[in-house]
This record gives structure tokens, C-alpha cells and sequence, in this order.
């Protein structure tokens, strides 16, 4: 699973139909040195057949309904063969497989109105008046940005002319690509092949942001300044400093080290990305804040009824999202169900 910049998704979005955003794990903005014997440094990404991490268990009070959870990382190991025998399990005895939630952004329109707005819509990536990356940053930025674009990006002219986070988005994206860190297909097709063949109810948690009329939306877009060079900033220095430890996280997470998932210093946190659109006069009046705790609402009302019918179900979360210390599994051990981490004795 790829994870997406927000304010990405609100442009593809008006490109496409209907997208879905992706929330990133909560995740810390710089790197710190692994405890115990995990290295962060210089770490080769593996390949092949892998297991994967095994599952949480959450129980209810009664010990009859059973809900496993597979937590999610991105990026993960681009040329891995996810082989969870476990997981395979879970899904051909699941009763209902819970979706990853998520934010559905819609632009309502016909086909027709949607190809003459497609101008309007490639062109809302820009900096408003025209402006280059290098008249919108500061110069230690832009220079730091140079370094960086040429070697993974290249010659590309055209991402200098992008407001900062959609450039950080680019960035991010193709030093994953060279850094062997993709692995946006691994999970979702062995998912739903098990879905096709056992048949379990499959539930989709989703809150959508539905747009009738995007005229208004990108006009008010190409004039509207945002605030997110703390993202630009904040990107590179992931990129910078970071990418070892992403190896070796996404090595864990492929290898089923929990211990070493724990161990490691936690991901970057892609909070200003999002606040860049969240807490933009557009985001607040398209109502994102809102549809995230709806949508986080709908997840816990979900997994909650499956735990009082099925006997197994299946789901999965963000692992950021998931662990954290009021995340999902802290909500539900609030609420009297039991809690089993993978690697419990």
C-alpha cells in the first residue's frame, strides 16, 4: 500500500470520479538510532518469498467472536512475495472481512463535463500566478530540493512549476521507486482473491466527500496560497535522512519481526502534508477533518458489531493508526475486549 498525500488525492480526485485517500501511518518526523540489535544504516531491501507480520487478535468478553487484524506499512519491500499462511487461514474461516477505511472524494459530473474540465484540473497542481518552486521557498530549501530532484527525479522541468507538497509528492514517489520501496500491490490481490473464493460479507468502511459543481472549486484553488512548505521541508528531510530506515522497517514488517518493528525508530509523520488541505479554507468547508472521525466512528461501529456476530472476522489498518496510543486496538481494549499482539506468549 502506497501511502498518498492528501492534498494528491484531492487533485486526482477532480481528475478521476471517485478516489480514495489513504491515511499514513502516525509517525514521527525524524529518524532516531534502533535499540537492541536492529540498524538502521545501510540496510539492503529483501526480496522473495516472505511471511509478512502476523495478525492482532481482538476477543470479546465471552471468548466466542474473534476479530484478526493485518496492520499495514508503507512503503513495503517493491520485490517481495507476500506468502502469509496465517492470513490465508483467517480469511477462508472469515465471516466478514472489514475494509481498510477511507475517504472517498467525488466529483459528480458527466463524462463530457468532466473531459472539458480537465484543463482546469491538471493545471490546479500549479502555483497560483505562475510562480516557481524556487520564488515560493526559501533558498536553503530550494537548494536542498535541487540535490534531491536530480537524483531522483532528473531533468523534469515541468514539477518546478507545482505547488510544494505536490512536488514533495513527486519527489517522495520516485525515490521510492529507486529506493526498491513500492510494494503498493502486495496485499490488496492475495486479499481479494481469498474474498472471491470464500465469499465472506465483505464490509466498506468509507466516508465520501461528494463535489456536484467543481467550477467554483477550482477557481477558488488556483488563487488560494497554502500553507505547506512545512511539508516541502519536511519530505526531504525524510528523504534525506530516512530511507535506510524505512528499509529496514519495511524489511521488518516483510519478515515478521515485530520486535524489530518496535524497535525501530518510528516513520515520518505526514501530518503538515495533510493540514496543508485539511485546514485550508477549502478542506474545512469540503468537511476532511470531519469525514476522518466519521470515518474512524464508522470503523470502531463496525468492528464492534462483527465482534457480537461473527465467529471470525477479518480486517485491516493503517499500523500507525492501529497502535497508537489512542488508536484502534486502545479503543477497543477500552471498551473490555481482549488484545493479543502477534508475537504474545
Amino acid at each position: 500500500m502506497r501511502l498518498a498525500i492528501l492534498a494528491a488525492t484531492l487533485i486526482s480526485a477532480l481528475v478521476s470520479p471517485s478516489l480514495r485517500a489513504q491515511q499514513a501511518p502516525a509517525i514521527a518526523a525524524t529518524p532516531k538510532q534502533a535499540t537492541g540489535d536492529i540498524r538502521t544504516e545501510a540496510t539492503v531491501v529483501v526480496e522473495g518469498e516472505q511471511p509478512g507480520p502476523g495478525l492482532w487478535l481482538v476477543r470479546s468478553p465471552d471468548g466466542q467472536h474473534e476479530l484478526y487484524i493485518l496492520g499495514l506499512l508503507s512503503p513495503l519491500p517493491d520485490k517481495m512475495q507476500w506468502q502469509s499462511a496465517q492470513v490465508s487461514r483467517v480469511l477462508a474461516n472469515a465471516q466478514e472481512v472489514i475494509r481498510t477505511p477511507s475517504v472517498d472524494f467525488k466529483v459528480d459530473v458527466g463524462w463530457f463535463k468532466g473531459l472539458m474540465l480537465l484543463p482546469k484540473m491538471l493545471g490546479a497542481r500549479n502555483n497560483p500566478d505562475d510562480k516557481r518552486l524556487q520564488e515560493v521557498v526559501s533558498p536553503a530549501s530550494y537548494a536542498r530540493w535541487q540535490a534531491l530532484k536530480a537524483r531522483y527525479i532528473g531533468s523534469d522541468g515541468s514539477v518546478e512549476k507545482w505547488r510544494p507538497l505536490f512536488a514533495a509528492q513527486e519527489l517522495y514517489g520516485k525515490a521510492m521507486k529507486k529506493s526498491g520501496l513500492d510494494g503498493s500491490k502486495i496485499i490488496s490481490p492475495i486479499v481479494d482473491q481469498a474474498i472471491a473464493a470464500h465469499h465472506p460479507t465483505v464490509t466498506v468502511v468509507k466516508e465520501s466527500i461528494v463535489v456536484t459543481d467543481p467550477k467554483p472549486l477550482l477557481k477558488e484553488w488556483s488563487k488560494t496560497s497554502l500553507d505547506d512548505l512545512a511539508c516541502f521541508d519536511n519530505t526531504m528531510t525524510q528523504l534525506e535522512t530516512d530511507i535506510d530506515a524505512m528499509r529496514a522497517r519495511a524489511n521488518a514488517w516483510a519478515t515478521g519481526d515485530i520486535a524489530g518493528l518496535r524497535a525501530l525508530p518510528p516513520a515520518y509523520q505526514w501530518e503538515a502534508c495533510s493540514n496543508a488541505i485539511t485546514e485550508a479554507g477549502i478542506g474545512k468547508r469540503l468537511g476532511f477533518g470531519d469525514a476522518n472521525k466519521k470515518v474512524e466512528a464508522k470503523w470502531m461501529a463496525a468492528a464492534e458489531a462483527a465482534l457480537g456476530k461473527n465467529t471470525v472476522t477479518f480486517a485491516m489498518l493503517p499500523l500507525g493508526k492501529m497502535l497508537a496510543a489512542n488508536g484502534y486496538l486502545a479503543k477497543l481494549q477500552a471498551k473490555g475486549y481482549t488484545v493479543i499482539a502477534p508475537d504474545a506468549e
